[in-house]
């Protein structure tokens, strides 16, 4: 949640409405922790979530897997992922937490930008924060899922991971350095 932190937040109120939001985790707060967001006040999704439920799911990296990779015939072809779902409750924030959100969220992907007036101002921070909603999202429940060849042969494991990080895709290189930085899916006893 926190590496792969741009989300989709699903609810269903009225039919199913998805926004693909970035995401900030406070381990903080409550039990497990709560997601803090915000929408344009233009999207009409948050207008309803006051005090609902939602599923939030975070994709980490993910890449097809093709069965020549393999040394255990026959096989198909796969995709191998990971991603979070996060179940949790919904509550509207001030403007003055919007606005701390939006500096949170530029301190940690660009920290540099909090001390350039010139681009974003005190001005221009207050400005936004009334063209945003800001959500806070009590976390109840967390599922992990990984799909990354764990339950394959370790001849299996080692073709794939070998594959994936000779290929030309981006996808299946970050894949790869998901599954060394894990140690899963890799072909070690």
């Amino acid at each position: 949640m926190e590496q792969f932190s741009f989300g989709v937040i699903v609810s269903n109120i009225e039919g199913l409405e998805a926004s693909h939001l970035p995401f900030m985790l406070d381990r903080g707060h409550g039990n497990k922790g709560r997601l803090l967001c915000h929408f344009a006040k233009a999207n009409p999704q948050w207008k309803d979530l006051a005090e609902r439920e939602v599923l939030v799911v975070f994709s980490g990296p993910h890449s097809y897997i093709s069965p020549s990779w393999y040394a255990n015939y026959p096989a198909v072809p796969t995709w191998n992922y990971s991603a979070v779902h996060v179940k949790g409750m919904v509550k509207i924030s001030s403007k003055q937490d919007t606005a701390q959100l939006v500096k949170n969220m530029s301190a940690k992907y660009e920290p540099d930008l909090l001390d350039k007036h010139d681009i974003m101002s005190p001005e221009v921070i207050d400005k936004l924060s009334g063209a945003i909603v800001g959500l806070s999202i009590e976390i109840s429940e967390i599922q992990g899922k990984f799909k990354l060849g764990q339950h394959r042969k370790i001849d299996d494991q080692q073709g794939v991971f070998k594959a994936l990080s000779e290929s030309d895709h981006n996808d299946a290189q970050q894949l790869a350095r998901y599954m060394a930085a894990l140690g899963m899916g890799l072909g070690k006893v």
